[in-house]
């Protein structure tokens, strides 16, 4: 789905779940401006085998549902694809939020790396607390929103976390999307190596890493919330946060408190999803 000499990072997990698009079928992809923009490239060239239509952050999921109305209209069969960033899921929030709530007939894939990596490492509603940011230079107070968990309450039809270090899970996660008709949401993890500061040959280990210390919970919800078996078996021999926290230089200056309230934050977060899986079944 994506050509090679496109101009992504090396390491760059963008590109990666780009290789999963073909999983989808027909996509046309809606994307606002970030890192996946200047991977797919700039007219008449373009690194992606699909369609691609660019816009400005908070338009995506309106153009996006306007494309999927008008080829329902006119008899196409094709999956819109609103692929963005943490980024434009904080300034595009509000029509995110409102796709949601109309059922949408569109696929949404946030790719997240936790900050807004193509404008220079600025923390978003995405970024963990203690990761250093340019915006957060003694490191960030606050806690991550978790937008999957707020797709859920939207009551949308599939909702779903992926990483990029399980490809075949993340694809899987494409192909089931494909099939199902209203919205639907997958957020992937995407460990960025330069904005947080690891060699670019690590993004997989660093992603799964994030998996098996529980710090990113692997999930999907179609009417029955399950914990995928990735997470289940990672939190019987769980990995330390630690060890995931200090392999990236944003979290260099973390203290051991923080690394405290991180691990609570992480195991909080574990029990509120297997009381979701009891309740949403």
């Amino acid at each position: 789905m994506i050509l090679p000499g496109n101009a992504a990072c090396h390491g760059c997990p963008i590109s990666l779940a780009f290789r999963a698009v073909e999983e989808i079928e027909n996509p046309v992809l809606v994307i606002p401006a970030g890192c996946s923009t200047v991977i797919a490239g700039m007219h008449p060239n373009h690194a992606l085998r699909c369609p691609v239509v660019h816009v400005p952050f908070a338009s995506t999921t309106a153009v996006a549902c306007g494309l999927s109305e008008s080829y329902r209209r006119r008899g196409i069969r094709g999956n819109v694809v609103a692929w963005m960033g943490d980024g434009a899921a904080d300034i595009g929030f509000s029509t995110l939020s409102a796709s949601a709530a109309r059922n949408d007939d569109i696929m949404v894939v946030v790719v997240d790396n936790e900050a807004y990596m193509n404008t220079g490492t600025q923390s978003s509603l995405s970024t963990p607390a203690g990761a250093y940011t340019t915006t957060t230079p003694a490191g960030k107070d606050t806690g991550r929103r978790d937008l999957a968990l707020l797709m859920l309450m939207h009551h949308a039809p599939y909702v779903a976390t992926a990483s990029v270090g399980y490809i075949r899970d993340l694809r899987r996660k494409f192909r089931r999307a494909s099939g199902i008709e209203g919205f639907r949401f997958i957020h992937v993890h995407s460990p960025c190596p330069p904005g947080w500061r690891f060699d670019s040959s690590l993004t997989v280990d660093v992603a799964r890493m994030a998996v098996e210390s529980l710090a990113w919970v692997l999930w999907e919800y179609d009417g029955v919330l399950r914990i995928s078996d990735i997470s289940r078996r990672s939190s019987v021999s769980r990995r330390s946060l630690r060890e995931y926290l200090l392999v990236q230089g944003r979290f260099s200056g973390v203290d051991d408190a923080m690394i405290e309230r991180l691990e609570r934050e992480v195991l909080e977060n574990w029990k509120l999803l297997q009381s979701l899986e009891t309740v949403l079944r």
